[in-house]
């Protein structure tokens, strides 16, 4: 290709290699390396005068090392007169704080995508941005590609049986990305959505800022023992209780006129053995406890019916002085959820803004309720993300649709391998994934994938390349977007 410099940063250089195999050209010279005080150094050792740039620079394990670089070859080649410059970023960098997740928070995406057109980006191409609406974010063109025909053709040579299997959701902000995967593949979808608050429990003691907004049970348990329940009325409608009258041995009477008894919101004990639709059978909940999927007879304080180690509890088999007893979670729980999980910010609720693998949680030490909505029973699951971060999500989310589910087996699939920590050890040793599978728009270490059996990597260079190429001689992209297995 004539009119062409491709240059390689420091972070993905083997994909920038395969990618220039493939346009039959070689990275052009250019010298990256450090001063004595950590400052980034780069010297671009060809001429680029009158030349389409192309700078490969994915994300690495030196994120920040990774974008000052970035800019500094940016800036490099716009002050030696290049024709036009194009970052090909497979992962954008902090692609993850695309919006703010506090009133003090920062929208480092935007920032990151300001300082690129500074320096002087005339072109962005990227690959599953974590958030697509990301694109505004530049006065710039951008090209954001998919993995997702690579991940499908994967699929049809290399899983037997796939068109029996179901694409799952691990969270409810994967939805969409999901719900793709499954059209192109012709198959039903899931979802295993985390519920942070934990199931009331009775609770004898309450502190006078506890209020329990319950639904009316018949079988009502003795005074002594029960709750305190606050019911809304309608006191147009309803006439005055007398003095005399016990509320709790009437409790129909503070129901509101207008609404029948049947029409209110069964309890959960109720939705758990009345089903008034066949749909509702698909739906399949579960314990979470410290990030452990445990039984529903489990207790805090003693070993869980499979016999493995309570969460909590020492190498030893000691539960840790520091487990709070269940009344004094709940009590602690009610009283604080209006502070713990608020509402976001901005709008939405706090599962919406929770929903990446990166999160914190807060009060992670509780217990959780994860729920499966969809039919997986002796059928392969695709579990699909866009980025393998963690692992906590994806193993809660392997072990519900095996273990509560009956999944045959699980194929943890995204596009961006980050691995982070020990998460890939842990994927490694949970016996209910068999196979991850990510594509190498992230760096994974040779040695990595050599140690992993379960770990399988998609080249998606050919991708990219022919993004380049079109790019260059002024051809459409849309075909890359739409393409055909």
């Amino acid at each position: 290709m004539r009119g062409v410099q491709i240059f390689s940063g420091t972070s993905h250089p083997g994909l920038a290699d395969t990618i220039c195999e493939r346009l039959g050209t070689s990275p052009a010279k250019a010298d990256l390396g450090k001063f004595a005080n950590g400052e980034t150094s780069v010297n671009i050792g060809t001429s680029v005068r009158n030349q389409d740039v192309y700078i490969v620079q994915s994300g690495s394990c030196k994120i920040n090392d990774s974008v000052m670089e970035l800019l500094i070859m940016i800036s490099a080649c716009k002050g030696g007169s290049a024709k036009s410059i194009t970052a090909v970023m497979p992962y954008f960098l902090y692609s993850r704080q695309s919006k703010k997740k506090s009133h003090r928070g920062a929208i480092t995406a935007r920032m990151l995508a300001n300082l690129l057109s500074i320096a002087g980006v005339d072109h962005v191409i990227t690959m599953d941005l974590h958030a697509s609406q990301m694109q505004g974010f530049f006065g710039k063109p951008v090209d954001n590609l998919f993995a997702e025909p690579f991940i499908a053709r994967w699929i049809r040579m290399n899983v037997a049986g796939w068109r029996d299997a179901v694409v799952v959701s691990k969270n409810a902000g994967g939805t969409k990305r999901v719900t793709s995967l499954a059209d192109t593949l012709k198959l039903n979808f899931g979802i295993v959505t985390t519920d942070r608050r934990r199931p009331k429990v009775p609770v004898n003691t309450m502190s006078d800022s506890t209020v329990f907004f319950d639904a009316v049970e018949d079988d009502r348990l003795p005074r002594d023992q029960q709750q305190f329940d606050l019911h809304l009325h309608s006191a147009q409608a309803t006439p005055p209780i007398p003095e005399e009258t016990d509320v709790f041995t009437s409790p129909s009477t503070l129901l509101r006129p207008e609404t029948p008894s049947a029409a209110r919101r069964p309890s959960e004990l109720e939705a758990a053995h009345d089903y008034t639709d066949v749909r509702v059978r698909d739906v399949i909940t579960g314990r979470l406890v410290q990030g452990q999927l445990v039984d529903d007879d489990y207790r805090p304080g003693s070993e869980s019916q499979s016999g493995g180690t309570t969460p909590g509890a020492t190498p030893s088999g000691n539960v840790d002085t520091e487990v709070v007893p269940d009344a004094m979670v709940s009590s602690m729980i009610s009283n604080s959820s209006s502070s713990v999980h608020p509402d976001h910010a901005l709008g939405g609720s706090f599962d919406a803004a929770e929903s990446d693998d990166e999160a914190s949680v807060p009060g992670a030490d509780h217990e959780r309720t994860i729920t499966l909505v969809g039919e997986v029973r002796d059928r392969p699951v695709f579990i699909v993300d866009d980025m393998i971060d963690k692992s906590g999500s994806w193993i809660a989310a392997a072990e519900t649709v095996v273990k509560r589910g009956g999944a045959s087996k699980v194929y943890c699939i995204a596009t961006h391998g980050l691995f982070t920590a020990e998460s890939i050890d842990q994927m490694e040793a949970c016996p209910s994934i068999d196979h991850i599978v990510v594509t190498n728009t992230f760096p994974i270490s040779p040695a990595l994938v050599r140690r992993s059996k379960k770990l399988i990597v998609i080249d998606v260079s050919t991708l990219l390349a022919e993004s380049i190429r079109r790019h260059h001689y002024g051809e459409s992209v849309s075909a890359l977007f739409h393409l055909n297995d």
